[in-house]
């Protein structure tokens, strides 16, 4: 036997004893008391370990046998904490005269007819409760259930006087709602929640509701101000998914703006090495976009990486076909770790353009065009492959479709084009 269970024993025997001391019961009279201080004990143990659901079936059982309202109190609050509306209703119900005196309960009799959808008599006694107690609270239960009905206007009447009393967040949150999105008072919600986050700091809802707010009214320097603060605030205590979605979309908008604010961000944060280097090649900066693979691959020996070094060198060589070894080196590493199509295009159009293995070159550009069939720079890799090896027509199939979604105002496509179009004229 337990421990716990042997003091259960012996708490249940004291107390039987204290009754056959008292005055004289029968040995139905101890039993029904020995039952209820089982049951008492029970209850008390499911809700020090949250079972709310067993203790509150426990207190209402209790209340039924005693009839003593403490039980039905706890019983109450149990069911309300379990979200059982339809049994905190019950309770509250039917022993008003008891509850009537006791706010919170009245609150909880409020609050589960309007969870119920008995609107009316939700209203009536939260009108009570505002008579007899003038709290924020019940200005907010009121709102809730006006909320419930439709009735935004009353809604935003209650809410604003709770929250005029007390800048609570549950009352904030739905009044904004309403005033945004079904009174047409788009300003006049935002300018709520500013103020709160300018007194108050960034509370993680109010931060993302600006955020969403600003987002729709395309605000681009606000959401960028308030995900700056999140990112500042709560980087310690985010999850690692958590911080990635503020970090993805901080740098996506700055990146709208001005793409250096958004290479400035991740540079002095060093979060995202891969989203950096993509800023670095699409500014055109080369010689730092270099730097930061070769320092990531010294890092993690990550063999795939050598893929992005070998064209990162190529494109800042003066003299290509001096790093050519090196390159060929580098990328018959890469695509053993890693067969990316992306190196497999560039390695391929390599091999093909400067004559050191046209058949391998396009067997590898033809590799990333199975992946990205609608590739157009995949595309011309083939059609010249084709070309290089004498394959005419089937480089003029392809390089048709390239021509005919870009046109020829690109250099080397135009010049891909003429020489394909000549090509059964240059094999005669």
């Amino acid at each position: 036997m337990s421990s716990y269970s042997r003091n259960l024993i012996l708490i249940l025997l004291f107390a039987i004893n204290i009754y056959a001391n008292s005055k004289p019961l029968t040995t139905k009279q101890l039993y029904a008391h020995a039952k209820n201080d089982l049951y008492l004990l029970v209850a008390l143990d499911a809700e020090l370990n949250k079972s709310y659901k067993e203790a509150a079936t426990l207190y209402e059982k209790l209340f039924e046998n005693t009839h003593n309202n403490i039980y039905c109190q706890k019983a109450i609050v149990m069911y309300a904490i379990n979200n059982n509306a339809q049994k905190v209703y019950n309770l509250t119900k039917n022993n008003y005269s008891y509850i009537s005196q006791h706010q919170e309960l009245l609150q909880e009799y409020a609050i589960s007819a309007m969870m119920l959808k008995k609107y009316d008599e939700a209203l009536e006694i939260a009108n009570k409760l505002i008579k007899s107690y003038n709290t924020p609270k019940n200005y907010a239960i009121a709102g809730d259930i006006y909320y419930k009905m439709k009735n935004y206007k009353k809604a935003v009447e209650y809410y604003e006087s709770s929250y005029a009393s007390k800048q609570n967040i549950s009352t904030l949150l739905p009044l904004v709602d309403i005033l945004y999105s079904y009174v047409n008072q788009k300003q006049k919600a935002i300018s709520y929640l500013e103020t709160y986050y300018r007194e108050k700091g960034c509370n993680i809802q109010i931060c993302l509701r600006l955020v969403r707010y600003y987002q729709q009214s395309q605000n681009t320097d606000g959401v960028i101000s308030i995900l700056k603060t999140m990112y500042n605030k709560y980087k310690m205590v985010y999850n690692k998914q958590q911080l990635t979605f503020i970090n993805n979309m901080l740098v996506d908008y700055l990146e709208k703006k001005d793409i250096n604010q958004a290479i400035k961000f991740l540079e002095d944060n060093h979060i995202d090495n891969k989203k950096l280097l993509s800023l670095y090649e699409q500014k055109g900066d080369i010689t730092k976009a270099l730097n930061l693979v070769r320092k990531e691959y010294k890092k993690t020996k990550d063999k795939a990486l050598l893929g992005q070094i070998a064209m990162l060198e190529f494109e800042l060589a003066p003299d290509k076909i001096k790093v050519m070894k090196h390159v060929i080196a580098n990328f018959e590493l890469a695509l053993k770790a890693d067969p990316n199509p992306r190196y497999q295009n560039y390695y391929g159009y390599l091999l093909i353009d400067y004559d050191i293995d046209v058949k391998k070159g396009l067997e590898l550009v033809k590799k990333a065009l199975k992946q990205y069939p609608t590739n157009l720079a995949y595309m011309d890799s083939v059609a010249w492959g084709y070309y290089k090896t004498h394959q005419c027509q089937k480089a003029f199939e392809y390089m048709s479709k390239v021509i005919k979604e870009i046109g020829l105002d690109e250099e080397e496509t135009a010049y891909h084009w003429d020489k394909i179009n000549n090509c059964n004229m240059e094999n005669k």
